[in-house]
Order: C-alpha cells, then sequence, then structure tokens
C-alpha cells in the first residue's frame, strides 16, 4: 500500500511563501514584546493529564490528543479506566503550563515576571477557515502584577504589534466577569445558573436580544428576570459612561473598585496606544475559558469576521499548583489568523532583505563556479541573500518562480569562451 502524501486532517504543510511570512511575524513579535519588557520562555508541548483536565481548560478539555503509558506502565489488559491507561496529553494553550511553570519557578523569577511564550498546541476540533488542529499560539502574561497596570501594558503591547503588521481599525472589547456576575445577580438568577446563562449570552452576536430571551425562557428561567437581565442591554452603552451606569446601578452586587478599574484601563489604553483601534466596553463579551476571574477582552477584526485574540486575568490558576493564589493576567494573538489574514492580502514584508540568484550554465568549469562561490559568501557576509543555483531548461519558468520568492536580481553564469 502506498504511503500517504497529505497531512494528517487538521494539520498543514507549510509553504515557503507561508513561512517567509510566518518567520517574519514571529522576528517583530520577540521585538515588540520585548521592548515592552516581555522576557521569552518556554515550556515542553506535553503535559502532565492531571493539569490538563483539571476543569480550566473549558470546552477544550474535550479536545485533548491524550499519550498512552509507555513500556512497562502500559498494561492494556489490566486497565479499568482511562486513568489506567493516560498519564500525558498535547497541551491546548499556553496558559496551564505557564501556570505550572511558575510555580514550579517563581522563586528564580522576577516579580512581576512578564512571559512572552510562542508555541505550537493541539486540539482535536473540526478543522475549519483559520482554525487547525495543530496551531501555533503567540502569548503574553504578567503574573504577579495585582493592579490594572498588567491589563494596560498587555493591551497597549498587542495593539502596537498589530499596527506595525499594517492592521487598522480593529477592535479590543473589554469586560470583567466581575460584571457578568453582578448582571446576573441584580436580575435575580440563581448563582449556580450564572455560566448557563453566560452561555447563552455569549451567542449575542449570532442571535441578538430576542434570540437571547427566547433561549433563556426556553431553558425555565422566570421571565420577570429575563426581561430585567435584557433590559440592562438596552441602557449601557459601549463606553465609559456604561461602565459608570453599571458603578451606580449594579452597586449592591459589584465591587467598586471594579468599575473604577475597567475605566481606568479604557482610558488610559485610548491615551496612550499607538495604533489605530477603536476600544469599547462591551457587557455582553463572556469567553468562554472558566478560569479568567476579572478583566477579559477581545480582538475583532471585520475582514476576519470574528476573533484573532484574547485573554484576561486569572488569579486563582496558579494557587491551585501552590495553594497561595497569584494575581496572572494574559493576552493572547492568533497567531495562525493574523498570517492567514496577511497571505490573503498579498501582504509584503517591509524593507525585506535583498535577494540576489546565480543561475549557473550547469557546464560551468570548477574554476568559474568557485569565483561565484566565492562572490556570494562576500555578498552574504555584507547581509545579502544569496542563492545559488544550476540553470534549468525551462529557464523563463525558473526565474518566474525566483521573482515570485522575492529574488530581485538574477544573474546568469555562463563558461567564459575560449
Amino acid at each position: 500500500m502506498a504511503l500517504k502524501k497529505k497531512p494528517v486532517t487538521g494539520m498543514k504543510d507549510m509553504l515557503p511563501q507561508e513561512m517567509e511570512i510566518r518567520d517574519y511575524c514571529v522576528g517583530l513579535i520577540k521585538e515588540t514584546y520585548k521592548s515592552f519588557g516581555f522576557s521569552s520562555m518556554e515550556t515542553p508541548c506535553v503535559e502532565h493529564i492531571e493539569n490538563l483536565c483539571s476543569k480550566q481548560g473549558g470546552d477544550n478539555e474535550k479536545l485533548i490528543f491524550k499519550i498512552l503509558k509507555r513500556g512497562e506502565k502500559l498494561k492494556i489488559a489490566e486497565a479499568e479506566e482511562e486513568k489506567d491507561l493516560v498519564d500525558g496529553g498535547l497541551r491546548y494553550d499556553l496558559t496551564v503550563p505557564l501556570s505550572r511553570y511558575y510555580a514550579n519557578n517563581a522563586n528564580i523569577l522576577p516579580s512581576p515576571f512578564k512571559a512572552l511564550q510562542m508555541g505550537n498546541v493541539w486540539r482535536a476540533d473540526r478543522p475549519q477557515r483559520g482554525r487547525f488542529r495543530q496551531f501555533m499560539q503567540c502569548d503574553i502574561d504578567i503574573l504577579g502584577e495585582a493592579s490594572n497596570l498588567a491589563e494596560i501594558e498587555l493591551i497597549l503591547a498587542t495593539s502596537t504589534l498589530l499596527g506595525k503588521l499594517d492592521f487598522h481599525n480593529f477592535t479590543i472589547r473589554i469586560n470583567d466577569r466581575r460584571f457578568l456576575k453582578a448582571m446576573a445577580a441584580y436580575s435575580g438568577f440563581a448563582e449556580e445558573e450564572y455560566d448557563k446563562v453566560f452561555i447563552t449570552l455569549d451567542k449575542m452576536d449570532k442571535i441578538g436580544l430576542e434570540g437571547i430571551q427566547a433561549e433563556l425562557e426556553e431553558n425555565g428561567y422566570a421571565k420577570e428576570a429575563v426581561e430585567k437581565y435584557l433590559q440592562i442591554f438596552k441602557e449601557i452603552t459601549n463606553d465609559v459612561e456604561g461602565i459608570r451606569w453599571c458603578g451606580k446601578n449594579l452597586a449592591d452586587y459589584l465591587p467598586a473598585e471594579a468599575a473604577e478599574s475597567l475605566e481606568a484601563i479604557l482610558i488610559s489604553v485610548e491615551e496612550a496606544k499607538e495604533a489605530d483601534f477603536r476600544i469599547c466596553f462591551d457587557p455582553t463579551l463572556v469567553r468562554g475559558m472558566s478560569y479568567y476571574t476579572g478583566t477579559i477582552f477581545e480582538i475583532g477584526m471585520d475582514e476576519f469576521g470574528g476573533s484573532v485574540g484574547g485573554g484576561g486575568r486569572y488569579d486563582e490558576m496558579i494557587g491551585k499548583f501552590t495553594g497561595q493564589d497569584t494575581p496572572a493576567v494574559g493576552f493572547s494573538i492568533g497567531f495562525e489568523r493574523i498570517v492567514m489574514l496577511l497571505l490573503e492580502r498579498g501582504y509584503q514584508i517591509p524593507d525585506s532583505q535583498d535577494k540576489k540568484a546565480y543561475l549557473l550554465e550547469k557546464k560551468l568549469p570548477g574554476k568559474e563556479m568557485l569565483s561565484i562561490l566565492n562572490a556570494a559568501k562576500e555578498e552574504r557576509a555584507a547581509g545579502r541573500q544569496v542563492l545559488v543555483a544550476n540553470m534549468k531548461k525551462n529557464k523563463k519558468f525558473q526565474k518566474e518562480q525566483l521573482m515570485q520568492q522575492g529574488y530581485k536580481e538574477i544573474v546568469e553564469v555562463y563558461a567564459e569562451k575560449q
């Protein structure tokens, strides 16, 4: 039987054109985030199965690629439960591994710790546009900083990066999990029902207020509670005034510092931003990860029609490893979606390295070939990208391919006539 040449479903091969964009983005990401004081770090792609299944990853825990025990530890015949067979899994995000990493190394890390982590993650998800089963994630996190300076820095760093990649007029929506709980309590929902109510609220952009009302009533919630809940979203505006409305009207359920903090984030980012984007308060923003405890945010782009990044505060996750809660907040950009959008718009890397190609006649004498190799060596030492290759029979097509790869100068080299 012939071997399969296509990649596994949900995975993809990276062609040179895409890799050039990806490499450029990785370099720009690291350069930009490091300018904001973030330090590169890395965690293994394989994580303890107990950590991955700790009920912190929401629906992602249903999508784990699990790894069987190896050697003598794997006793299939004696296995009664999955835990008898599995002891590890491929990470589905970078936040859970980062929390373990910090818990293990906190005594030798700076405080606060500003972490930059890039790496592949895996989810057994249904592949679709901009979504694969293996994909690169790019996270920045600030651990050990309880104030909203952490959120402000994360939003400014991420938006600055997107501006450098020539993205404009994108929107960063921001909310706070404490606002979501306060609105639900104010409306009369029982605390144990909050998460189910939020799942419905998260569909606002798809089914609208009427759809939310219908679904909540179908789920058996009192009509009075549903109507009071939806009235909030009719009155709240998507700006600082909306936050102040919540601070005033939800005062019995919302900590005063929550409204003050969120307002300060909006004002500070608006004043200090470098890129061209809009930041707004969105009381319907939920985000699915159950580990969020406070501020949450998400990046939307009209040209994609969905989210291309998001994050939030998760002050209780590290405590699950250490027994002591640590302030933590992170922001992740959708690296794969960003690259996809750049490729679709025909993005050209600015000030790209000057590229030159030498095409050699196949029967070129050794002395003349050596001369070209030495010339190429000198040009590379000067910072130029130089390709040396034999000339093909279809020279025209070969040159067209090289030009598509960005080679601006192509030199044909023939043997000197005797």
